[in-house]
């Protein structure tokens, strides 16, 4: 093993030894080949990496870290300071355009499959900050001149917000640029400070860490601070760069870092472009869905397999000020285990909108092991669209968020448990097939189904599609939680606790026989006969509801006064429990109990196929002779107060 060492005061026609280290990262990972590990010393480095080599193994990888004890930042961004001034607060700067190469942030507007807003192109990649603090794109120089407040974006349906979330500073700290042949102008208000004399910065790359080549495999990134990247929307039929990330590789570990200003997306596990690249957008030949379909099998086509494609790490990074997503992924992001990470402010500027917004997007998320992170603050929590098939949401923490969980279109098996949902607005539940066990749920639920777009479903644990099929919604399994009523309904389909389900039948023989006895005629008769639910032993309180046909409910207008407490590092949820409730005789839940999706007809368990059982709680500690129903086995009658995060 080489150890190569990168230092501020280096020399990229060094040694790359600790005695000459090199300058830049990139100069390291140019020499860096499998086994060897990239050392790298206090200060900032503006570059993009792309790492050229792969190591050969999880256990022979090539190894980027930051010096124990020392901040190593890699940005996307370059200081300015020959502004001049225009006019009162409004200074000017002029350009090159052979600063930013092949790609003008500038010159790129954010556009795409599934970007809704702005329709006009107005908002580019490109970004000003002060101090760290990102601007608002204006649309004009009269508006940095005379900036004013005005709304940004449109609010989703579901958001709990009346208007964007904007700071009063946020709506007079404005850029404008023009991008000539030879030049670019950036116009930005700053409100009475002198930017030559403050942190002034603006991007000029796509991408801070992500190579440029796919099939990178098996490198380490650990311990960075990563910021300020201008990486364009990513939706799932698109090229997905991130400011972080593998580009459609396999087995990278991305730990202990924080990334944080990406303008769309801080760590892709995502698809190349040869699978498609917005032809949505581009052309208008196909709709999205039809192009996404076709970048399903084109993936399989270019080596879409556990062997080659995912199986990354991604923990204990801290995520937050990110436009669209903390980490997005389609296809790319299978087999993939996120777990540990701090995410919050994602997609709350409101600047830009679309469909492909959470502080966690992926698509085809097959295995995927997403545990004990912290989202709050965004948008939306966690979305898994498309293929979540083998995937597990466990033991995460979801507050203030406009929404915390969106499962779509995806027919299971998947596994929802022990998590923390405290939101207003907890599920979109836009699938079927999925197990809910244990967790506390304090907002609504939404239930659609999906008759008119087929999605792929696979065999178990593989890559390989087993066919297509419409979401009829049910076939889920929904055991041991804690329901409560809240305050507000967010759409028609709104619902608090498992009432929304009233009507679907009770077991997969009863399915069968009431469909055979419509006749013998094909896909028709299934779509007149709700699918089988499974829902039993859950708590509902303050006015939640149960599911008619549930058997041992648990229901009760107590208040648990449910409320999460940030002090310092320290989050702490406060509950009060009332006796009965923690006293309900339930069932130990698990693979041998909870049966199979009737699509795929895969069972629920591990991605190494060993069986899944509900025996632990929030802290992965066991229920053994404890309380079986909600997420903590030692809540106890009266109050509670839980450690439920504690940040690094």
């Amino acid at each position: 093993m080489r150890e190569y060492h990168v230092a501020k005061n280096g020399n990229d026609y060094g040694t790359g030894s600790k005695e000459e280290p090199f300058l830049t990262i990139s100069k390291a990972a140019q020499k860096a080949q499998s086994g060897d590990r990239i050392i790298v010393h206090e200060g900032e480095y503006r570059e993009w990496v792309k790492p050229q080599n792969s190591g050969n193994s999880s256990i022979e990888r090539i190894e980027y870290l930051a010096a124990e004890g020392e901040r190593a930042v890699i940005k996307g961004s370059e200081r300015i300071t020959n502004w001049e001034q225009l006019e009162g607060s409004v200074w000017k700067v002029t350009l090159e355009n052979t600063l930013f190469g092949d790609y003008n942030p500038y010159a790129e507007p954010l556009g795409g499959d599934w970007l809704i807003y702005p329709a006009d192109n107005s908002v580019h990649a490109g970004e000003v900050y002060l101090n760290g603090k990102s601007f608002y794109e204006a649309k004009s120089l009269e508006e940095v001149k005379a900036p004013v407040r005005r709304e940004y974006g449109v609010n989703p349906p579901w958001t709990k917000h009346p208007e964007p979330l904007l700071h009063p500073e946020d709506t007079v700290y404005q850029w404008y640029a023009e991008v000539r042949e030879q030049q670019t102008v950036i116009y930005a208000n700053f409100q009475g400070k002198n930017p030559n004399e403050e942190l002034t910065e603006i991007n000029v790359r796509k991408c801070c860490f992500y190579p440029d080549k796919t099939g990178v495999n098996y490198i380490t990134l650990r311990g960075f601070e990563i910021a300020q990247a201008a990486c364009p929307w990513t939706p799932p039929t698109a090229d997905q760069p991130g400011m972080a990330g593998p580009n459609w590789s396999k087995g990278w570990i991305i730990e202990d870092n924080i990334l944080h200003d990406a303008k769309c997306s801080a760590i892709s596990l995502g698809k190349e472009a040869s699978t498609g690249d917005n032809f949505c957008t581009r052309f208008h030949k196909k709709p999205g869905y039809q192009y996404q379909m076709e970048a399903v099998f084109l993936g399989r086509q270019i080596g879409w397999s556990k062997e080659r494609i995912g199986s990354h790490i991604v923990r204990n990074n801290v995520i937050y000020d990110c436009g669209q997503n903390g980490i997005v992924g389609h296809m790319g992001c299978a087999f993939s285990t996120i777990s540990g990470n701090h995410i919050y402010n994602i997609a709350v500027k409101h600047e830009f909108f679309g469909y492909e917004i959470a502080g966690i997007k992926l698509h085809a998320a097959i295995d995927v092991q997403i545990i004990h992170n912290n989202i709050h603050n965004s948008t939306l929590g966690t979305w898994l669209d498309w293929q979540a098939q083998g995937t597990r949401v466990s033991r995460n923490l979801y507050y203030n968020n406009d929404r915390d969980l969106m499962v779509e279109v995806t027919h299971g098996p998947y596994l929802v448990d022990n998590n923390i949902f405290a939101s207003e607005y907890n599920f979109d539940n836009i699938a079927q097939g999925g197990a809910y066990i244990q967790n506390l749920c304090c907002g609504s639920m939404r239930r659609e189904p999906v008759p008119d777009r087929a999605t792929p479903y696979h065999f178990p644990h593989s890559t390989e599609v087993a066919g297509v099929a419409l979401v009829y919604s049910g076939d889920d399994r929904i055991y041991e939680n804690i329901f409560l009523k809240g305050d507000q309904t967010y759409t028609e389909q709104s619902t608090y606790g498992t009432e929304g389900y009233q009507g679907h039948l009770t077991s997969i023989e009863e399915y069968m026989e009431t469909v055979a006895s419509l006749g013998n005629e094909d896909h028709e008769q299934f779509a007149k006969v709700k699918q089988p639910v499974y829902i039993n032993d859950n708590a509902y309180l303050r006015g939640a509801k149960p599911f008619e046909r549930e058997e041992n409910p648990y229901v009760s207008s107590h208040d648990p006064k449910v409320r999460i407490v940030e002090e310092g590092t320290e989050t702490y949820l406060e509950m009060e429990a009332e006796q009965e409730m923690i006293q309900m005789q339930t069932v130990q839940y698990g693979t041998e109990n909870l049966g199979m999706p009737r699509i795929t007809e895969s069972l629920y368990e591990n991605p190494d196929t060993s069986p899944f059982i509900a025996d632990r709680d929030y802290y992965g500690n066991s229920r053994e002779n404890k309380v079986f129903v909600g997420p903590f086995a030692e809540l106890k009658a009266g109050k509670n107060r839980f450690k439920v995060w504690e940040s690094r």
